[in-house]
């Protein structure tokens, strides 16, 4: 039976992420990915936001994490020379009633170490965006948007120049303690495989409770909830230069359909929120229509015949509808009891942005 010290199960961006942290010679890393293509799930359907971190709970992982991975993620950009752009997000208050909710989302974002938010007055937001309208507004200057296909692709890059391996179409069904590591059983281009590995990394996205739950003797799997979120193109010249959010609304699962823009200066709109009870990523066009009443609240020029269906991606989420928002879940050894083995859960947006803080903080517990 084959052995290596390394094995990761996922070429997301977190598995990348790990593999480009951990792979260091003598030692053997694997990455394994049963799909034909890296990133082919959550990390490439997103809105390829750097997050700023100001949404999240104080003191929580997301909060930690984001603050951490956005510096991270800066650095590794300009050295590894992936596109990016740190564009600022406007976080836009429709309403004078929407006011208190600037307050308390500034107040949220100091106590997480958010320190360079800015209060724009009608007039300034204005002069800043002209089309769109709102009272008040959050500026972000910390926020940005990257290339994030070209972002795995140097992530693989790096891990492969430490000797990092990757196998695509390879699926582990099993994992099974043994008593120098894991035995970790599977089918690679359908033949099946069986080899030794001394520690493992589960960063299997929407597909790592499923692994856990075919690992021996793990116990605390937390449930899994699909939720999706639909993105609509815009074919027309992008009438903003920041991002634009609309304030989070209430009871909700995401922070509203809001407006992003590519590398290329393209506006897309989303997501929203659709809990599931299976992965599909179709987008229907009978929801131009909710979407443009969402987004002319605050941009009231949307041409909405111009708004074109186009991709949509599924959060693997801890919390169920109308539970309050759940943290990442970085399970260790500590959490369960089983030497060499992480798991991550639950790893939604921010989670692009705290990637390279996510491996190292993985790095620190094997």
């Amino acid at each position: 039976m084959d052995s290596i010290d390394t094995l990761i199960i996922g070429a997301g961006t977190l598995g990348l992420a790990c593999a480009a942290r951990l792979a260091r010679a003598p030692q053997s890393c694997l990455i394994v990915e049963a799909e034909q293509l890296i990133g082919s799930h959550t990390s490439s359907r997103n809105s390829e936001v750097i997050h700023a971190g100001i949404y999240y709970a104080p003191g929580s992982l997301k909060a930690q994490l984001c603050l951490e991975g956005r510096e991270r993620l800066y650095a590794w950009c300009a050295q590894h020379r992936v596109a990016h752009r740190r564009i600022g997000t406007l976080l836009v208050a429709v309403s004078a009633t929407e006011r208190s909710k600037i307050d308390a989302l500034a107040a949220n974002a100091q106590a997480c170490g958010v320190h360079d938010l800015e209060y724009i007055e009608q007039a300034r937001l204005a002069e800043l965006e002209p089309a769109v309208r709102g009272v008040a507004a959050l500026l972000s200057p910390s926020s940005g948007i990257v290339d994030s296909h070209a972002y795995l692709q140097s992530l693989l890059a790096a891990a492969e120049k430490q000797g990092a391996q990757l196998i695509l179409q390879t699926r582990v069904d099993q994992l099974e303690p043994g008593p120098d590591g894991w035995i970790v059983t599977g089918r690679s281009a359908g033949e099946a495989f069986q080899l030794k590995a001394q520690r493992v990394i589960n960063a299997g996205g929407l597909f790592a409770q499923q692994l856990a739950a075919n690992t021996q003797g793990l116990q605390g799997i937390p449930a899994l909830h699909l939720c999706r979120g639909r993105y609509f193109g815009y074919s027309a010249r992008a009438p903003f230069q920041h991002l634009i959010y609309p304030l989070p609304e209430t009871n909700t699962s995401g922070l509203g359909i809001h407006a992003t823009l590519d590398l290329g200066g393209q506006v897309r709109f989303g997501p929203d929120t659709e809990y599931l009870e299976h992965i599909d990523y179709q987008v229907d066009e009978q929801l131009r229509e909710p979407f443009a009443n969402a987004i002319r609240r605050y941009y009231p020029g949307l041409d909405s015949t111009r708004l074109v269906p186009g991709y949509s991606g599924i959060r693997p989420k801890l919390a169920g509808p109308g539970e309050p928002a759940a943290d990442f879940l970085i399970q260790t050894a500590s959490d369960h009891g089983l030497p060499g083995l992480i798991n991550l859960f639950g790893i939604e947006s921010p989670g692009l942005t705290a990637s390279l803080a996510i491996a190292e903080r993985v790095a620190r517990e094997l």
